[in-house]
């Protein structure tokens, strides 16, 4: 959408509007976004945003649908002849089922996403987004779909770690993108918007795995055909991934004017544009950093509920009574549940400041609720209450979601922002590693105890770290509120590259 400059009348009456002869925004380059805030009219601001919200936001909420589509497929396949076709379930020398294979064939790909993490961010923050995006998310498309030709549990085993490894580019580059595009007051809803696709894909993926099972005959098995699906609509994603921008400063779809706006409404949120140099010692801050370690504690108690449900949920629902087909409809209000709390909770928080962490304490209790009633109710034929339990668990959305955004937005200087980012997705792998192997199959008449109990612990660390966050963050913006700062050097600082810990005109969002 182009701008419009008003005349040098209307510039000098109202200091709403930039003068286009006196600040040269008309280049568009970088070298036009100085050391000195110029106002900007608020229309014009709404008009950059929305430009920015539909070139990123609808495709970043598919993309990270498919991270999630093609990990939980393994739960529908599982109930359509995988496990059967690859033994990744067995009857042991005791005469018990054993799927210690399944557990770990879910377990395995989070191992491939820390391997590729490091490398992953180095990678995105030395080259241009699209460069490293595009060919990792193609390359991500042919593994999935290839794992319908995988015909034994070892090579399952294979193919999921360097699935993994390529879907690792993922939240990395998307929670970078979002705050290099947006303000800290914006991010909640951003940050959120984008995740939210786990819930809308749980709703999606089963729809499509239900009409997917209806298939009988055919070159192919049904869990099959479900992976060479997931595998072409991720290639097509890919190909809008060589069109997403480094910055808002080369963003093609705005105008040169449009450009210099963006990046004027990142000014006062001091968290900086894109810088591609390497610095060390913003490393060894964030390795001192405690906010950090206290968010990646946060991400890997919370998600252990994630690995346990995306493995095994859907044999768990089919353990109370249900048929394979039912079982898969149980994610439909699990997956409601959490992309209608992940949105709502992100749009709450964009509008009322410092209410993230004590939103996410709330949705920890149904979470932990869930967890109780699916564990200490009746289990008989088709009981209602342990799927009333089932779906509060989509509770733990809105959990990691604001996470994430307290993650991305509460860090400064690019090379911080990318090691928060792989520290926060190392969190999130450790915490889907631990969850399917929680899940002891030779339990299973006691109702999996060692699962809910775990869980249960594992919430509880997540309502502590994120308390203390709490405490820490409140308590450091008090103090640097109370240090009477140059508001002309806000300006100046902006830009500079600076970590939250050298910029205290920063303000942590809690």
């Amino acid at each position: 959408m182009a701008t419009t400059t008003p005349d040098k009348r209307t510039a000098t009456t109202s200091p709403q509007y930039y003068d286009e002869e006196k600040t040269g925004i008309a280049t568009g380059g970088i070298d036009s976004v100085g050391e000195e805030a110029r106002p900007i009219d608020p229309e014009l601001q709404r008009q950059v945003l929305r430009k920015i919200d539909l070139f990123l936001m609808p495709a970043m909420v598919i993309g990270y649908g498919l991270v999630y589509y093609d990990k939980a497929i393994l739960g529908s396949a599982a109930l359509f002849g995988m496990t059967k076709d690859l033994r990744l379930s067995f009857i042991d020398a005791s005469g018990k089922t054993d799927t210690s294979r399944l557990s770990w064939a879910t377990s395995i790909f989070y191992f491939g996403q820390l391997a590729g993490s490091y490398p992953m961010t180095y990678t995105l923050q030395h080259f241009d987004t699209r460069y490293v995006l595009g060919p990792m998310v193609m390359i991500w498309a042919i593994i999935c779909a290839s794992t319908a030709g995988v015909t034994t549990w070892q090579g399952l085993f294979v193919q999921r770690f360097f699935l993994g490894f390529t879907e690792s580019v993922i939240p990395t580059a998307f929670m970078t993108t979002v705050s290099g595009y947006y303000t800290q007051s914006e991010q909640a809803l951003r940050q959120s918007l984008w995740f939210s696709g786990t819930g809308w894909f749980t709703i999606i993926g089963g729809g499509l795995n239900y009409g997917f099972a209806q298939i009988h005959g055919g070159a192919l098995a049904q869990w099959q055909y479900i992976y060479v699906l997931a595998g072409g609509l991720t290639f097509i994603f890919g190909i809008w991934c060589f069109f997403l921008p480094n910055s808002p400063l080369n963003a093609w779809f705005l105008t040169p004017d449009e450009r210099l706006i963006a990046a004027e409404r990142l000014r006062a949120g001091q968290t900086g544009l894109k810088n591609q140099t390497l610095k060390a010692y913003q490393i060894k801050e964030a390795i001192l950093d405690l906010r950090i370690w206290l968010v990646a504690l946060t991400m890997a108690a919370a998600y252990t509920v994630n690995g346990a449900i995306s493995g095994f949920g859907p044999l768990i629902v089919a353990t109370f009574g249900y048929s394979s087909l039912e079982s898969i409809l149980f994610q439909f209000p699990l997956g409601a549940v959490s992309g209608v709390g992940i949105t709502l909770t992100g749009w709450l928080c964009s509008r009322y400041r410092n209410i993230r962490i004590i939103t996410l304490l709330l949705c920890c209790l149904p979470v932990i609720a869930g967890f109780a009633i699916i564990w200490k109710s009746s289990w008989g034929y088709k009981p209602v209450s342990p799927v009333v339990g089932y779906s509060l668990l989509g509770f733990f959305g809105p959990v990691v979601g604001l996470t994430v955004t307290l993650g991305a937005s509460n860090v400064a200087g690019e090379t911080k922002k990318s090691f928060m980012a792989s520290a926060v997705f190392v969190a999130y792998c450790v915490g889907n590693i631990i969850g399917p192997q929680l899940v002891r199959s030779e339990t299973k008449g006691q109702h999996y105890p060692e699962l809910w109990t775990g869980l249960i612990i594992c919430y509880c660390i997540t309502m502590l770290s994120a308390s203390v966050l709490y405490v820490l963050s409140s308590r450091e913006n008090k103090r640097r509120d109370n240090l009477g700062l140059d508001e002309e050097e806000r300006n100046r600082l902006a830009f500079k590259d600076l970590t939250d810990k050298e910029n205290l005109h920063f303000r942590y969002a809690y």
